[in-house]
């Protein structure tokens, strides 16, 4: 076993699950204390690193592409201070550090862990229920519907309609973006049939963020949210014009001579292998259009 403590929070690997835990330092983030302890499975991970400096250093995990639903709704947007997958390391504890890498790295390579994107998040992303308070309103999920009750602060156009409740099954999207300098941020809910170009000011899907401490906690409520969506990677694999789905796709009635079809088809299991050979279909990708080519010959 591996195990760092620090200020900042502690980590422990037993080989197969990394566990990260929240320090009770004041300068832990808010959204770090309110996600709580972490269990991060070796199968997440796409790396680790320790990055050394004069005073203090950092160890930073890498996961790989959707694996995490809280990684996902934030879209690379979290600061420094409020990722969970960081952890400040004091100057005397950076043996201990690079042990922690050491056995990390060669943990992956032991079980071979795949670097690619994951088609199922490994993580369950923040428990429910869940309420937040930040900007213009206040949202709060509890795994079925998603309520969104407004404040003094917020727009008369938005909060005429009253409190917002939305079923899960209605929401196509969500989205968190962070207020950055000038420009203010906000959680937005896309539902199903009904777009909306509105800015959050004025969406009633919406939460307007100022850039104050809470707001980063709306991100947990995104990353909840997010984590019982349909996965990105099976969403976009069933896209109407995905290589699987147009495989999937019931062969037009032929207006060739059956030979001229045949030799199509034969060309069209061509461009499926020079695909999968460049990387653009996966394996499960490839076999499955395949397959689906070679039913029509």
């Amino acid at each position: 076993m591996a195990e760092i403590i620090q200020r900042d929070g502690t980590w422990t690997f037993d080989g197969e699950t990394l566990r990260l835990v929240p320090g009770r330092d004041k300068n832990v983030s808010l959204l770090r204390k309110s996600l709580g302890e972490l269990a991060v499975p070796l199968s997440a991970l796409a790396g680790i690193a320790f990055e050394q400096g004069k005073k203090s250093g950092r160890l930073r995990l890498r996961l790989r592409d959707g694996a995490d639903p809280l990684l996902q709704a934030a879209g690379g947007k979290l600061g420094d201070a409020a990722d969970p997958y960081q952890l400040t390391v004091e100057s005397d504890r950076y043996g201990v550090a690079e042990y922690v890498v050491d056995e990390v790295r060669n943990a992956l390579l032991i079980e071979q862990v795949p670097s690619a994107t994951c088609d199922g998040y490994l993580l369950p992303g923040p428990s429910v229920p869940l309420s937040v308070s930040a900007g213009d309103g206040t949202a709060s999920f509890d795994g079925e519907h998603i309520r969104l009750e407004w404040n003094w602060k917020t727009e008369e156009a938005k909060s005429a309609a009253g409190t917002r409740s939305l079923a899960l099954s209605e929401v196509a999207a969500v989205e968190w973006q962070p207020a950055v300098g000038l420009e203010n941020g906000y959680l937005r809910f896309t539902v199903r049939h009904a777009p909306t170009k509105a800015p959050p000011k004025y969406d009633p899907n919406s939460v307007e963020l100022w850039g104050f401490k809470k707001d980063p906690l709306m991100a947990l409520v995104a990353a909840a949210v997010q984590a019982r969506l349909p996965h990105p990677a099976a969403a976009s694999a069933e896209a109407p014009d995905s290589p699987l789905a147009l495989a999937k796709q019931p062969a037009p009635t032929p207006a060739v001579p059956a030979e001229d079809d045949h030799d199509a088809l034969l060309r069209r299991l061509r461009e499926l292998g020079d695909l999968h050979q460049a990387g653009i279909l996966t394996d499960e990708e490839f076999t499955a259009a395949k397959q689906a080519v070679l039913k029509r010959l």
